[in-house]
């Protein structure tokens, strides 16, 4: 179904020594969201997720654990990373792990090109270093410890003291690109996004950039560097050449090709990563940069940043397990602006799915089919003369498909929710002010009654295709209660194409639909 047009889509590849919580279930989803919207409209379309399984922190771990750094990876990513995608109806296209041998050899021939195009040289390095970031720390992240830490240099982020590094490093020659990142910025002003992340990383940038350490010396759990056996690439690098590893780099031309580049959605922890290192290592290799960076904002519990160590971590299973994954992925794709920080409470979460996913989209779907086998013996009824009312809804199906592909090309999918919630509320009030169960009681008003059913049964299939990248179980269930896979497979409906009136056939059968989103008991 593919209209030649690539749309390649990552997450950032998670560190699996964290249990995934919210935070990463978020990404993941609107990552998700975005890939089936496309591949649902024809895009020739490509989602990657991963774990980054290299680093002094993972060394750690596994070394508390008393398992090698293998086993320990291994174990993490069967017991908690592989299940995330699973619970959260994740229909990824491939998961790269950075110690799978097609990214290690992959990642060794890139650094080689850099070191063969003069753009890696050794020299020796002293800085604080945060192994909970895998980071050398800039002056604006460096705070002064309080309590137990006081006297020392802590980790703004995580709030631990920074150890003193002083090693033989090799450098990557990050300074020659301060102009030719300033004139991508410049010309391509989508490149990063939303507006807050494009001008912080300009200021970044514009501020001066420092050659950055790419190896390290003082421990192995890593890729080896080429030319030097006795150091392994900064964790770093190693992990965001995923990306162009996953897609056949260095081995797959025509894999590669086809599919590079792509974009990236990231928390805005990450941000400089990928819009400012990563880009400039693919122009010194020659490479296009990615087509785009999308910093996505920080999901706080309590006013404070998702995270185990301050126990706001709360599992994505926790929510699932009581609500579905529907509602978790509805839930945290609409209620928080792409791109902005958001909060979680349960309560929040419950409102919603009661008023918006119970009443609202639940309950118009269960009546409307009820109304269909009550008095159309459960056959799908033909539209007969429309009045002003029927054509409004037939617009407003048409302005919200047509409005919602728009904001998901901005990467907005809360303001495609939101277009799309137009006609679940122009229909509830459509059936509310037009009466079927009066019309019904009058055999001369058979025909309007057909009219008005059949126009909340087609204006439900439109939201079953629309809604499908954001709710695939319960669309799905939609769908066959309408009778409507007698058109094929909901995932093979054409996205773009939703908005045309008249897809569903008269004469269709529907069948009996349980409620899409049961009450919850929550005691």
């Amino acid at each position: 179904m593919s209209n030649g047009r690539s749309f390649y889509i990552t997450t950032p590849i998670y560190y699996p020594s964290d249990l995934p919580h919210i935070g990463h279930g978020y990404t993941s989803v609107a990552v998700d969201a975005l890939a089936r919207w496309h591949r649902q409209a024809g895009d020739d379309t490509w989602m990657l997720t991963g774990t980054d399984e290299h680093g002094q922190k993972m060394l750690r771990a596994a070394a508390a654990n008393g398992v090698t750094p293998q086993e320990w990876v291994d174990r993490l990513v069967q017991e908690s990373w592989f299940p995330l995608l699973e619970t959260l109806d994740v229909a990824n296209d491939d998961f790269i792990r950075t110690t799978q041998p097609r990214h290690e050899e992959r990642v060794q021939q890139f650094v080689q090109a850099l070191y063969d195009r003069g753009y890696i040289y050794a020299g020796e390095y002293e800085a604080l270093y945060c192994v909970g970031c895998e980071e050398f720390k800039p002056e604006a992240e460096i705070v002064d410890g309080t309590g137990p830490f006081e006297g020392l240099k802590v980790c703004a982020i995580h709030s631990k003291p920074l150890e003193l590094l002083q090693e033989k490093n090799y450098f990557f020659k990050l300074s020659e690109f301060q102009d030719r990142l300033l004139e991508l910025y410049r010309d391509e002003p989508d490149f990063v996004r939303p507006e807050s992340a494009r001008n912080e990383v300009i200021s970044f940038v514009r501020s001066g950039l420092k050659d950055l350490s790419i190896s390290r010396s003082a421990f192995d759990w890593g890729i080896r560097v080429p030319w030097d056996d006795t150091h392994v690439i900064y964790v770093w690098v190693d992990a965001l050449l995923n990306y162009a590893t996953a897609v056949g780099y260095g081995t797959d031309p025509e894999q590669f090709a086809r599919r590079w580049p792509a974009y990236h959605v990231v928390g805005k922890d990450i941000l400089r990563f990928h819009a400012v290192i990563w880009p400039a290592m693919l122009m010194a290799a020659g490479l296009d940069v990615p087509r785009g960076v999308f910093a996505h904002g920080w999901l706080l519990v309590g006013g404070e940043k998702m995270s185990k160590s301050k126990l706001t971590g709360i599992a994505p299973q926790e929510i699932t397990d009581v609500f579905g994954s529907d509602a978790y992925r509805f839930y945290f794709l609409s209620a928080i602006a792409f791109g902005q920080d958001g909060s979680f409470s349960w309560e929040d979460l419950s409102a919603r799915y009661q008023a918006e996913l119970a009443n609202g989209f639940g309950n118009l779907a269960s009546r409307t089919v009820a109304m269909i086998e009550r008095y159309f013996d459960g056959v799908v009824p033909p539209s007969a003369e429309t009045t002003e009312a029927d054509e409004r809804i037939q617009r407003t199906v048409a302005d919200a498909a047509e409005a919602a592909d728009a904001a998901m090309e901005r990467f907005r999918p809360d303001e495609a929710i939101t277009a799309i919630w137009t006609i679940v509320d122009a229909l509830n009030g459509y059936i509310t002010e037009n009466e079927p169960w009066a019309l019904a009681k009058d055999d001369g008003r058979r025909a309007r009654l057909g009219t008005v059913l059949y126009t909340a049964a087609e204006g439900l299939r439109a939201l079953a295709v629309l809604l499908s990248p954001i709710m695939p179980a319960a669309t799905e269930k939609l769908w066959v209660a309408l009778g409507a896979d007698a058109l094929g497979r909901l995932v093979d409906q054409p996205l773009r194409e939703a908005g045309t009136w008249g897809g569903l056939r008269p004469g269709g059968s529907v069948n009996g639909l349980a409620p899409l989103f049961p009450r919850v008991d929550q005691s």
